[in-house]
């Protein structure tokens, strides 16, 4: 199912079939890159991101970044408007090598922390891995070069490591694209592992393209609801957006 609209942004549901037979529902936002703008929210209190935008008059969000459960903050570099927000570091040496996305006025990247450099205004949030650069794959596991199964002890678990809900964010030459899937639903919803996240990107037309925090957190607003049916547990009876601490809201330029 695909709707489109005058304002340059277009929503479509698939169910996604996979190499082993397995299916899992994709769900697909892309903006015009030119009538778009990406802002950070961080929450002083987790939130639940549906209800949040709702009750704020926003229209379009995804899940940003990772955090910390306890105390609730969030894990990786975080701007807003300019202004570094107190977060947890990722643990050493990887934070530099983490994919991170950077909005401003002028424009949106998606790249490695470090070869984004000095951020002197905008936002900035920090997830990863990286699933895209410059039109290929680059998403390696056997590699693990952002240490995402090194350092797993900073999350509940390898979060590479097999099919779960996920969320991404890609941009091509002329769209940004949000995108989420479901999981944890035996028989109904696989999940994706994050190579078949990355084709599932490369596919849409992305350039450049980044996995978000996932599993029970992953979360995308359209047109003021929830589109995806995010679940925490495997099976549970019924699905709920789960209180999270950061958020990307795309604005209208």
């Amino acid at each position: 199912m695909t709707a489109g609209a005058s304002d340059g942004v277009a929503y479509s549901l698939r169910r996604h079939h996979l190499a082993d037979g397995e299916k899992t529902t994709v769900y697909t936002v892309r903006h015009a890159l030119d009538r778009s703008r990406p802002r950070l929210q961080v929450f002083r209190q987790p939130r639940r991101l549906d209800h949040w935008c709702s009750k704020h008059g926003h229209k379009e969000a995804i899940v940003a970044g990772f955090y910390l459960r306890e105390p609730f903050r969030p894990l990786g570099e975080v701007i807003a408007d300019g202004t570094p927000l107190a977060s947890e570091p990722f643990a050493a040496p990887y934070g530099p090598r983490r994919a991170a996305l950077h909005a401003t006025d002028r424009g949106i990247r998606i790249a490695p922390r470090e070869a984004l450099g000095p951020v002197a205004d905008g936002d900035l949030v920090q997830a990863g891995p990286m699933l895209l650069s410059d039109g290929r794959v680059v998403f390696d596991p056997a590699t693990d070069h952002e240490g995402f199964s090194a350092a797993a002890g900073q999350f509940d678990s390898d979060i590479t490591d097999g099919r779960h809900p996920r969320a991404a964010i890609g941009m091509s030459e002329r769209d940004l694209y949000l995108v989420t899937c479901d999981g944890r639903r035996s028989g109904v919803d696989a999940g994706l592992t994050l190579d078949e996240l990355a084709a599932f990107m490369l596919a849409l037309g992305c350039r450049d393209a980044m996995n978000l925090d996932g599993g029970g957190s992953t979360t995308l607003v359209h047109r003021g609801h929830l589109l995806n049916r995010p679940y925490s547990e495997q099976d549970q009876p019924a699905p709920a957006s789960r209180p999270i601490v950061s958020a990307i809201v795309v604005e209208r330029r």
